[in-house]
């Protein structure tokens, strides 16, 4: 078995006893209280510690960022904690924040708990738009050199071309999908080299599951998936329901956003066509991740025949959206 072969095996049979021993290793006392928390990406758990609060324990996925990587979002993190933003980055051991045990890669943070945002409530929605405004203001002021680029290339063709080359699409529904994929995917390019938008340094996937409300404040946590991208990535997730709702939830983020850092209302044009390629890019995360025990577990409707029709027919409702107007910022 190759070297790669090992990590990835001793990362699927990642066990207590072994979360136990990693952390220990930095000097901290376990009490024995492990939990596992809901990633699969990684692994994350929960540990007790005698005489103190509990940790959260991240362990990353081998292959997949490289130590350069990691440590790029570790420090964005960090500097976005010094300007005193909700954000929660990984504690500092001996003034590391990633380490390395027996042959596993790991970061402790604080146990931050909390709630999901109201995204009908405006106060929720201002103070996301604040925040995100801030963190867009030092994510735009350089570049990460090491992790990608939110683009139709590494979202949606890397995708497409996965899904095409592993056979995970059902021989009677390919050529529907290579139809509709390539459609799609020359659709966004084109839109992308209109608009032209700014990369800046993203928090990347602000979903609601990402944000933690407590004592009335967000905290903002799991940067794992921080890259380039345009602004509007990290704001089109807190928009849903009816067009005039979603409107008048843009025009309350955006506006509480705007006194932080510009927005280019172009951007809005790439909503849907952002939407798309997370739709894409999720399909072949699955289909990449799906020899991880874990996946099956906590998946077992993918590559079914119903999740691929499933799949497809959202992706031709995608096309509709991204032929109607874009959502205005009044």
């Amino acid at each position: 078995m190759s070297p790669l072969a090992n990590q990835t095996a001793s990362f699927y049979n990642l066990n207590p006893e072994q979360v136990l021993q990693t952390i220990e290793s930095l000097g901290f006392l376990c009490d024995g209280f492990q939990l596992g928390l809901n990633s699969y990406e990684n692994r994350v758990y929960q540990i007790g510690i005698e005489g103190g609060s509990s940790l959260v324990a991240k362990f990353y996925r081998p292959e997949r960022w490289s130590d350069a990587a990691i440590l790029e979002e570790h420090d964005f993190s960090l500097e976005l904690e010094s300007l005193d933003l909700p954000v929660v980055p990984p504690l500092l051991v001996a003034g590391e924040s990633l380490h390395h045990c027996a042959g596993y890669r790991f970061a402790l943070y604080p146990l931050q708990a909390g709630r999901a945002p109201d995204l009908e409530n405006s106060l929720h929605l201002e103070q996301l738009g604040r925040f995100f405004g801030r963190i867009h203001a030092l994510g735009a002021v350089e570049d990460f050199e090491h992790r990608p680029r939110l683009d139709v290339y590494s979202f949606g063709d890397d995708a497409y071309e996965y899904l095409m080359q592993h056979s995970f699409i059902p021989i009677e529904l390919e050529a529907a999908y290579e139809r509709l994929a390539e459609d799609l995917l020359d659709s966004i390019e084109q839109l992308f080299d209109v608009i032209k938008p700014q990369y800046i340094r993203l928090h990347g996937d602000a979903h609601p599951g990402n944000i933690l409300w407590k004592h009335g404040a967000p905290y903002i946590v799991d940067f794992d998936d921080a890259r380039m991208g345009p602004a509007v990535q990290d704001l089109w997730m807190f928009l849903s329901g009816e067009r005039g709702q979603m409107t008048r939830a843009l025009d309350t983020v955006l506006s509480a956003y705007s006194q932080f850092h510009d927005f280019d209302r172009r951007e809005l044009a790439l909503i849907e066509a952002l939407r798309t390629l997370r739709i894409m890019h999720h399909a072949a995360w699955l289909a990449e991740r799906w020899q991880d025990p874990a996946f099956q577990r906590a998946f077992p409707w993918f590559n079914t025949q119903h999740f691929w029709e499933s799949h497809i027919l959202t992706l031709k409702e995608q096309v509709s959206a991204m032929q109607e107007a874009p959502l205005q910022w009044l």
